[in-house]
């Protein structure tokens, strides 16, 4: 005996399917990657990144006014700076590439949400999140002397014009850090969105690429998160929640959703996720062989992180998405 109710009625026409969907993805959960880099009318692509460039300022404005005019309500920058050394100067020196990047973003779209990276990898000579010891060649970072330079960081980037600050270098204690170095200067407004569940994965290598920020020697297993654990996502959003965090991040976002669901369902505060460079490159060269639907993918893809809690999603898809939506 057929059963009364049958799901697949509710399958039977577009317009019928768009009516019962439970997840829709819009261009307000999007954000944009951007990568800055010095000089003018450069736009150089990231050999691992297929359609991802480092690019100058002007060409940063303009690829800002695009992400604006396709409805895309934020970008988040990173910085490649022309020199590096071992206090990461160009991350928190009032002239860094991202401070630059953002004043000239936000006279040209003021409308648009500019969030900085907060970050000393890409500053660093050795090509690690912050103060090594001397001579120390096994990358354990010092804690408390990285704290002082993330916020002097956060609040040049705030004082350049960056509406969030996002610090993903997952030092204990960055964001009560960052914080109160906001708030002394008179951020009290600016949000922080913390980089709570990083995970030292093998999804950020196209990243390292775009960002020349690969470490010298060693890894970052001593300050990201170990992929196998997940009560340890936890106990860090709890801990960055209680320190003055506005919203939490988890990244990557394709093999961790459910840290985005557990982290979702313990907090109320807007969850983001990060789509990597890696699972980014990955379609991309699926695509170009013609081995995969690259549209369908990427619209599944991104809808997936939202099911699985993401209030916001940070994708260097975020162009193609907001055409595929209009279309």
């Amino acid at each position: 005996m057929f059963p009364t109710h049958r799901p697949r009625r509710l399958r039977s026409h577009p317009q019928l399917r768009r009516m019962v969907r439970e997840t829709v993805l819009t261009t307000n959960d999007l954000i944009y990657p951007l990568f800055a880099v010095p000089g003018d009318a450069i736009a150089k692509e990231v050999r691992s990144m297929p359609g991802v460039f480092q690019l100058s300022i002007d060409k940063i404005v303009e690829e800002a006014k695009q992400v604006y005019d396709l409805g895309i309500p934020s970008i988040i920058l990173f910085g490649i700076p022309t020199e590096k050394d071992t206090d990461a100067t160009g991350a928190w020196h009032d002239c860094g590439i991202v401070q630059k990047a953002a004043t000239a973003v936000k006279k040209a779209v003021p409308d648009l949400i500019v969030i900085a990276d907060t970050c000393l990898c890409e500053y660093t000579s050795h090509g690690h999140c912050g103060y090594l010891e001397v001579g120390d060649l096994s990358g354990r970072v010092l804690n408390d002397p990285t704290l002082e330079l993330l916020k002097k960081t956060a609040v040049s980037q705030a004082n350049a014009g960056a509406d969030i600050i996002a610090p993903s270098g997952m030092m204990d204690g960055f964001v009560q850090a960052i914080r109160e170095g906001l708030d002394a200067a008179g951020f009290q407004d600016t949000p922080i969105m913390s980089y709570a569940a990083k995970y030292a994965s093998a999804y950020y290598g196209p990243f390292r690429d775009a960002a020349e920020s690969a470490p010298q020697f060693g890894d970052r297993r001593t300050y990201q998160m170990d992929p196998g654990n997940a009560r340890e996502a936890l106990k860090e959003i709890d801990l960055d929640i209680a320190e003055g965090a506005d919203m939490l991040m988890v990244k990557p976002a394709l093999s961790y959703m459910d840290i985005i669901w557990r982290v979702k369902e313990a907090s109320n505060l807007p969850v983001a996720a990060y789509n990597v460079s890696g699972e980014y490159s990955m379609v991309k060269a699926a695509a170009l062989n013609g081995w995969i639907d690259e549209e369908r993918v990427v619209m599944e893809t991104l809808t997936s992180f939202k099911r699985a809690g993401a209030d916001l999603i940070l994708t260097y898809h975020a162009k193609d998405a907001a055409r595929w939506l209009k279309a």
